[in-house]
């Protein structure tokens, strides 16, 4: 009986052996598999490791544009999306993530972000039949209309003029030399077209009694961009 007690122990040592792999108490188990950073393909981790700093943890309230506003998704579209993040965007704080121009991301990650923004957060058919002005600016802008278009749509939120814009009630003045020094002429329409509905901007359409034209945005962004110094923030008179 012995014997067979003795057997029956060691089977069912070595079945425990075998079900816990094989290992000997202490032996270090198999190294976790390691995922290199071009194999990350899931959106979530991805938006979060390279966008959420500058754009908001869900795409909103970031201190950059609100990627997760349908409006502005629907405006810009994938193809901007995709040149933006690959590319970097000239005049602004946004790098380059793509490999090929310096950055850390693969096209197939870049792919998936820009597709992700748009599948998670834009409605494809937002603005059909509605004409709105393009993303992209198709001519020069007259600052001199520009600042009436100003004091029409945009004075009662952020003052009446550039020297009034200390004045804004409602919301921050847009004539800030820093504030248009870290922004681009796109930066300044994109924020004109798609506004920003989670600080209560409106978008074009809700500036007045009629949504604004392409001239009108246009005009806006060439009297805005006029107010720009060569030296913001510099308190003091430069010596030669």
């Amino acid at each position: 009986m012995k014997g067979a007690y003795h057997i029956a122990i060691c089977v069912l040592c070595c079945a425990i052996w075998w079900a816990t792999g094989c290992r000997a108490p202490g032996k270090p188990g198999p190294e976790p598999e390691v995922v290199r950073p071009e194999q990350v393909l899931e959106f979530a981790t991805l938006y979060k490791q390279n966008c959420a700093a500058c754009h908001g943890e869900n795409g909103r309230r970031g201190l950059d544009v609100s990627l997760a506003n349908p409006v502005y998704l629907a405006l810009a579209g994938k193809d901007v999306l995709v040149s933006a993040t690959a590319k970097g965007v000239p005049g602004e704080l946004m790098p380059a993530f793509a490999k090929s121009h310096g950055g850390t991301l693969t096209d197939q990650q870049i792919e998936i972000l820009a597709e992700g923004m748009q599948t998670r957060w834009g409605h494809p058919r937002l603005l059909t039949g509605l004409n709105p002005p393009p993303y992209a600016a198709t001519g020069p802008g007259d600052a001199v209309a520009g600042d009436a278009a100003f004091a029409s749509y945009c004075a009662r939120c952020h003052g009446g003029n550039a020297k009034q814009a200390g004045q804004a009630t409602v919301a921050g003045p847009v004539t800030d030399p820093s504030f248009l020094a870290l922004i681009s002429d796109q930066g300044l329409r994109t924020a004109i077209l798609s506004g920003r509905p989670e600080d209560g901007m409106p978008d074009w359409r809700g500036f007045g009694p009629r949504p604004l034209t392409d001239r009108e945005v246009t005009d806006l962004v060439a009297w805005l961009a006029a107010q720009r110094k060569a030296a913001p923030g510099q308190p003091y008179p430069e010596h030669p």
